[in-house]
């Protein structure tokens, strides 16, 4: 989807602690092996602090550096994978109430780790609407640090990390250009991340911990005995596919992008799924950060792109492709143009 005046305003990250990764071996949380095919360093975490919370540090600090007043938010749209705190609650109004606190749209978007691009799909769609505010606030948070997750052995690809993100969207301004927004989904594959668990009741109502493992074992094994057909579609082909439409959407080559944001998976996954498939080395990528923090779900691409612009990896002009993935199976992906390099002093908005 090609975006026109657009821009990124703000942009925020919320504190957390880093974990190392030979502390969680030591402690028998995490494989030893794991560790060495992953090439882990670290893991964001956030110990109790509320998700939601998480979100709304990361939102004011966003708004200090966007420069639009409280009045020009015209929505806040906040994603998330991991539920949020009570039962029946709303997140996303707590998140306006302590931020911006004005009594427009606030809206939770689920889409999985790929949360965020659905966000900018979404607010790009609202700003182009013809409504009178210019900007539209958008939030991320996620705390794993919860009984029904095992952050260590949840998923065999990654570790997940604890994180608050926020963009301020806007149509006047911006330290960098939204260029496009695109995704590509393989509905059939949402079977991967079900196996034989039944629908009903939800496995989180019953106390039952995250397992990505165990569903994605169960039809590697039917295909391997005959008993399924292999599927035709897997995630690097989408993949491949989300990229493409946002390069000829923004009508530049792989070539021509400075740095390519990915998901905070091991180096093994991120080699297989990300950088052999888009023909990447690693010196195009983030790894260096990334493997500091771990995969933070829907923050993962806004502290990635934080990183780089702040840490001046990327200059004006530079073209930044954000790539990523979700169970379901969705692949998506953005191309931004950076317009200003990072202040000196970014305000802090706490």
């Amino acid at each position: 989807m090609k975006i026109d005046n657009v821009y990124l305003a703000g942009i925020g990250t919320a504190d957390t602690e880093l974990l190392d990764v030979s502390e969680a071996v030591d402690r028998g949380w995490y494989d030893a092996e794991a560790r060495e095919r992953g090439a882990l360093v670290s893991v964001s975490v956030a110990g109790e602090t509320p998700a939601p919370d998480l979100a709304v540090q990361a939102a004011n600090r966003a708004l200090a550096l966007g420069g639009h007043s409280a009045d020009e938010i015209g929505a806040v749209f906040h994603t998330c994978v991991h539920p949020q705190g009570p039962d029946g609650w709303s997140a996303q109004h707590y998140i306006n109430h302590n931020t911006i606190d004005r009594p427009v749209t606030s809206a939770e978007i689920r889409n999985g780790c790929t949360g965020f691009f659905a966000s900018l799909q979404l607010a790009s769609c609202f700003l182009a609407s013809g409504t009178d505010s210019p900007a539209v606030l958008l939030t991320c948070g996620d705390n794993f640090s919860t009984p029904s997750i095992d952050r260590w052995r949840a998923c065999g690809l990654f570790v997940l990390a604890d994180a608050g993100g926020s963009v301020v969207l806007s149509r006047t301004r911006g330290f960098a250009r939204l260029l496009t927004v695109d995704a590509v989904a393989a509905p059939e594959l949402e079977i991967l991340h079900r196996g034989a668990t039944p629908l009903y009741p939800p496995t989180i109502t019953l106390g039952r911990q995250l397992d990505f493992n165990t569903p994605v074992e169960y039809i590697n094994g039917k295909v391997a005995s005959g008993e399924m057909p292999p599927q035709e579609t897997d995630f690097a082909t989408i993949l491949i596919e989300a990229t493409e439409q946002s390069l000829k959407n923004a009508d530049v080559t792989m070539d021509e992008i400075a740095l390519v944001v990915h998901d905070g998976f091991h180096y093994d996954t991120l080699r297989d799924l990300y950088f052999d498939p888009l023909g990447i080395g690693e010196e195009k990528s983030l790894w260096s950060f990334m493997r500091l923090v771990g995969h933070a779900g829907v923050v993962d691409h806004i502290r990635g792109l934080e990183h780089a612009w702040k840490e001046g990896l990327v200059s004006v002009g530079d073209r930044v492709l954000l790539a990523g993935g979700t169970p379901g199976m969705e692949a998506a992906s953005a191309v931004v143009e950076i317009l200003e390099p990072a202040p000196a002093q970014v305000p802090d908005g706490t």
